[in-house]
């Protein structure tokens, strides 16, 4: 079955840098982008950003571009989120997620099927 599992969340200062990892199974990961959400506390699961499946392609949203990096590792299955330049705004829990449909670059949630469990990121003034 599809699994994705998030790690390496933590506490961070604000300035710092943080790289989460997403390691999946069950599916071929190479023909799917993968895409990063994240929830603040109180707010709602919101997009960060997505990385096509040859990882040629990317978007990100505004509130992180410039900041984050996406990245995979397609012969270890797992795709990376690099975290720069830390806001106290980026504290959330940070999910993976795979779309529904192969090859497919969504920026919404109903366009992806499965999800991680998230990973909590904290940051510090």
């Amino acid at each position: 079955q599809v699994q994705l599992v998030e790690s390496g969340g933590g506490l961070v200062q604000a300035g710092g840098s943080l790289t989460l990892s997403c390691a999946t199974s069950g599916f071929t990961f190479g023909d799917y982008a993968m895409g990063w959400f994240r929830q603040a506390p109180g707010k709602e699961r919101v997009f960060v950003g997505a990385l096509s499946g040859g990882g040629a392609s990317s978007t990100y949203a505004d509130s992180v571009r410039g900041r984050f990096t996406i990245s995979r590792d397609n012969a270890k299955n797992t795709v990376y989120l690099q975290m720069n330049n830390l806001k106290v705004t980026d504290t959330a829990i940070y999910f993976c997620a795979r779309p529904a449909s192969v090859h497919y670059l969504g920026v919404t949630q109903p366009e992806y099927d499965y999800w991680g469990r998230g990973t909590q990121v904290t940051v510090s003034s």
